[in-house]
This record gives C-alpha cells, sequence and structure tokens, in this order.
C-alpha cells in the first residue's frame, strides 16, 4: 500500500543522504531510514534490515532534515491569495488602473499587493488612485508592508485625514495592514490552512508566525480544527507583551492541548524602516535627501527596556533591523541585556558590527531573496552607504547563526527560492550580485533547518524524524535546479504532512 498524507511510514526505503558535517559511512549510496514513534531509529543499507510495517520507497531521492522559514505573516500571506499581485505594476498609474478594474472583497474593499514605487516613473498622488478607483474603498500595500497607498473612499473609512499622495508609511501603514488582516476566521484559517499545505509540498515542516496580533488563540484555534502541516514558533509584540506576561508564555512553551506543533516564539520588535520606503535607519543619508537618514522607530532606551523586561520573563527576542544604524542599536541592546534571540534582516551591517552577531550569539535571521529583488534598489538608494548590504558571507564567516526564510508575503514562502538566493546571488540569467557574499550550501541548507547554520537539523538515529524526500542532492543543485526542486514527501514526526 502506498502512504498517504496522514500516514506513518516505518521505512523510507532507497534513500540517500545528504547535510552538512555527515558521519555516517554511507556516502551517495541507497539506505533505508527505518522510524518508529515519530523518531529516527536505524539507518542501514538498502535492504539489509527487514522493511515492516508501512514502507514508502523513496526511489533513490534525498532525504534532508525538514525546512523552516524562520520570518512569516502568516495570516497576510495567506491573504494575499485573494488579493490583487501588483508586483509587475510599472507606474504610479498602471498600479492605480489595475486597482480600479479589479472586483471587491466580500466586504467592499478592494486590496492589492506587493508594488514597488522606488522605481515608478511617477509618484502616487491621491487624485490619480481616485480618479480610476472611485468611490470604492481601495487600499495598495508595498511590497515592503511598510507603506500603504489608499484612496479617498478608503482613507475616510479608516479614520485618515486624506494629503496629497494617499500614502501612509510605518505605524499608521502597519494598523492598516492589522484592519485588513482582521478577517473572520471563517476565512482567514482555510486560507492558512491551504498555505500551510502548499508549504508542506515544499519541504517545509516549520515556521516563525510573526502576525501582527495576539498570535497565540489564533493557533490554539487551529490546532482545535485539526490543524497539523506545519510546526509553529509565534511571536509577540510590544502591545501584547504585557498580556504574555500576565498568562506566563515563555519561548517554547507548548499551547494547545492536542499536539506539540505550536509553541511560544519571541518579543518582535520593530526598530526602523525599509529601504523601498526610504526610511531604513541609515548612518549616510539617501540620495537628493540629505537630511532622510531613515527613522529610528524605537529609541535604544526603550528597546533596553523592552528587551531586558522579555529576558526576565523567559521570552526571547527578535529585533526588526535593517539599516545600519538600527542594526548597531540592536546589537547594543543585546549587550546591555543579556537578551537572546534574533535581528531580523539585517540588510545593511556597519563591518564593525558583523563579528558582534557571533559574539553576542544573536541569530542573523535573513531572508536572501530580498537581496535580488532588492539589488538594482540597493545599488541606487544605498549606493553612498560604507556599510556592507546583504552580508550573509561575513556573518557566516564570522560565526554568526543563519536562519533563512522569506519575510512572506514580501517574498514567497518557498526555502528553495532562499537557498538558491543564497548560494548564487542571482536570478534570470543575471550576473550573481555581490558574489562574495554568497554562502555555500551545506550552510544555506543547515540555516534553512530549525536550528540555523551552526546548529543544523541533522539525520540520525534518535532524532525526530522531521525529514523531506527530494529530487536533487540540494548540496550539489544548480540554481534551476534548487529554485525547481521537487519534493516527494515531508513528514513532521514520522507522520506525513505531503506526499507527491
Amino acid at each position: 500500500m502506498t502512504p498517504a498524507r496522514g500516514d506513518e511510514p516505518d521505512v523510507l526505503a532507497n534513500a540517500r543522504l545528504t547535510g552538512s558535517d555527515r558521519t555516517d559511512p554511507f556516502g551517495s549510496e541507497p539506505v533505508d531510514v527505518h522510524l518508529a514513534d515519530g523518531i529516527v531509529v536505524d539507518i542501514a543499507p538498502a535492504g539489509a534490515l527487514p522493511r515492516r510495517g508501512r514502507v514508502l520507497d523513496a526511489d533513490g531521492g534525498w532525504v534532508i532534515p525538514g525546512l523552516w522559514d524562520h520570518h512569516v505573516h502568516t495570516v497576510q500571506w495567506a491573504l494575499s491569495a485573494q488579493r490583487v499581485a501588483l508586483g509587475g505594476a510599472a507606474s504610479a498609474a498602471e498600479a492605480a488602473s489595475l486597482m480600479g478594474g479589479a472586483a471587491a472583497l466580500p466586504d467592499g474593499r478592494r486590496v492589492g499587493g506587493g508594488f514597488r514605487d522606488a522605481f515608478w516613473p511617477d509618484a502616487p498622488e491621491l487624485s490619480v488612485l481616485d480618479a480610476a478607483t472611485g468611490d470604492v474603498p481601495t487600499y495598495l500595500i508595498n511590497a515592503d508592508v511598510h507603506s500603504v497607498w489608499l484612496n479617498s473612499a478608503a482613507l475616510r473609512r479608516e479614520g485618515f485625514e486624506p494629503d496629497a499622495t494617499g500614502m501612509l508609511r510605518e505605524e499608521p501603514a502597519f494598523e492598516i495592514s492589522r484592519r485588513l488582516n482582521a478577517v473572520d476566521s471563517s476565512v482567514s484559517d482555510p486560507l492558512v490552512a491551504r498555505m500551510a499545505q502548499d508549504a508542506a509540498s515544499r519541504g517545509v515542516v516549520g515556521l516563525v508566525d510573526l502576525d501582527m496580533s495576539w498570535n497565540e488563540d489564533a493557533w490554539v484555534r487551529r490546532l482545535g480544527a485539526g490543524f497539523d502541516a506545519l510546526r509553529v514558533s509565534f511571536g509577540i509584540y510590544p502591545q501584547y507583551f504585557d498580556r504574555a506576561v500576565a498568562e506566563g508564555l515563555q519561548t517554547g512553551d507548548i499551547r494547545g492541548a492536542t499536539s506539540d506543533l505550536v509553541r511560544v516564539g519571541p518579543l518582535k520588535v520593530i526598530t526602523d524602516g525599509s529601504l523601498g520606503t526610504r526610511t531604513a535607519a541609515t548612518s549616510q543619508s539617501y540620495p537628493g535627501d540629505p537630511h532622510n537618514h531613515g527613522l529610528l522607530t524605537v529609541d535604544l532606551a526603550t528597546l533596553v527596556d523592552l528587551m531586558s523586561r522579555a529576558t526576565a520573563a523567559g521570552i526571547a527576542s527578535a529585533i526588526h533591523a535593517i539599516g545600519d544604524v538600527a542594526n548597531s542599536h540592536a546589537l547594543d541592546a543585546f549587550a546591555a541585556t543579556g537578551a537572546w534571540g534574533t535581528i531580523e534582516h539585517a540588510q545593511l551591517v556597519a563591518h564593525a558590527d558583523i563579528p558582534r552577531f557571533a559574539r553576542l550569539g544573536v541569530g542573523a535571521s535573513v531572508q536572501p531573496e530580498h537581496a535580488l529583488d532588492d539589488r538594482d534598489l540597493t545599488d541606487t538608494v544605498w549606493a553612498g552607504q560604507t556599510a556592507q548590504p546583504y552580508p550573509l558571507r561575513a556573518l557566516a564567516d564570522t560565526g554568526a547563526n543563519l536562519l533563512l526564510g522569506s519575510d512572506a508575503p514580501v517574498a514567497p514562502l518557498d526555502p528553495w527560492a532562499a537557498m538558491a538566493a543564497a548560494v548564487f546571488r542571482t536570478r534570470d540569467g543575471r550576473e550573481p550580485w555581490q558574489p562574495q557574499q554568497r554562502i555555500d550550501a551545506a550552510t544555506a541548507l543547515g540555516a534553512s533547518t530549525r536550528g540555523g547554520s551552526e546548529e543544523p537539523a541533522r539525520i540520525q538515529p534518535g532524532d525526530v524524524a522531521d525529514l523531506a524526500i527530494c529530487d536533487h542532492d540540494p548540496l550539489t543543485a544548480d540554481d534551476a535546479a534548487l529554485r525547481g526542486m521537487r519534493v516527494a514527501a515531508t513528514l513532521i514526526a514520522g507522520r506525513l504532512t505531503h506526499v507527491a
């Protein structure tokens, strides 16, 4: 009988092993991986031990540790399936026209996402959007989520005074996203389930959910309704921090009574803006705007206080820092508090700060696809910066723990794309961008597992059977093979969450 989703195979037959720091003797020879009670209990040459129970034939496929995406905005990514895709809009006028021709959602609003206005030849103007969209409340979310373009009807609906552009940035934009994401669970939960199944089909066994909401209730509800496709570690934002402490939540705690799939994650603090919105906090000014060094949205004293209280409460810290000034402040706060956790994004880092990640034990939670999405923007908007953009190799060389992710919906939830971007630093046939910052495939694979590049998941007896079977060896695959990787099966604790 061919195993199906939900089954628990006893043997993964005719598989091959790969991964970093292997100590097994098998090389590329086929093996059988024997499982029991969600654990890898033995690995032997193919056919050497009796194949008892339910057998899944890997047919020569490569068994890898299950993959993680370390930065996802789960509901916002799931809802993007019903929103207008604006990534191809070449101008403000085109984006407005696309929205004007779009159908409204059942709640009467039009919502689109993914535009990148930094290279538009025309600036977003409220009059242009109003002319195209009329009286239907219309919302266009920037690809980086740090700005939202609204028409007059949407501004009125949300209680904002219109200005000449209709563009909201940073916290007002985040508030709009929170409101747009606050749909009824009967709408969001099926979309989250579909998103999770798609992730499982790519070999993903877990993600860090950093939705800007109180995430515990949502995940306990989903577990109660039968959600079982992924492991989830959910973030806590400052506005919910006191509630988390009052309820005794600590990082790593299991939530929900039906399984161990959902756990408490870190305190998430956003300390600066983004490259695309020209609000990332940088030491050098932005071109043509000598007084613009971006925004530090949380001062150092406040950040230290938050991280100190989180550490005392047993909660890790995940600090959003994109510009070099923001990264310096975040590292200073880690040093001052003894907090543990990650810096999220680390897109522009002063050379002197790069070795501080490893010295302080701070993980670098990075999104390699952003480097390729933003390569032209970086070369233009950050051309005068003296810090290193997207310093993956530099961080790895100094011993920092890299954790790869997507920041979905900013980039699609696809660990293979993230690995390809990290290893090859190119896409669509272009020359590699800053190839000196490429990392090797073993590091990228390790960084795509739960523990990251310095504590990569491995496959050996006694380990939890969070596994995937793929068609090519990720350590030798070229860019096209990585990006097009077919995953034949994914397992969480020995249970199939995907089978092709």
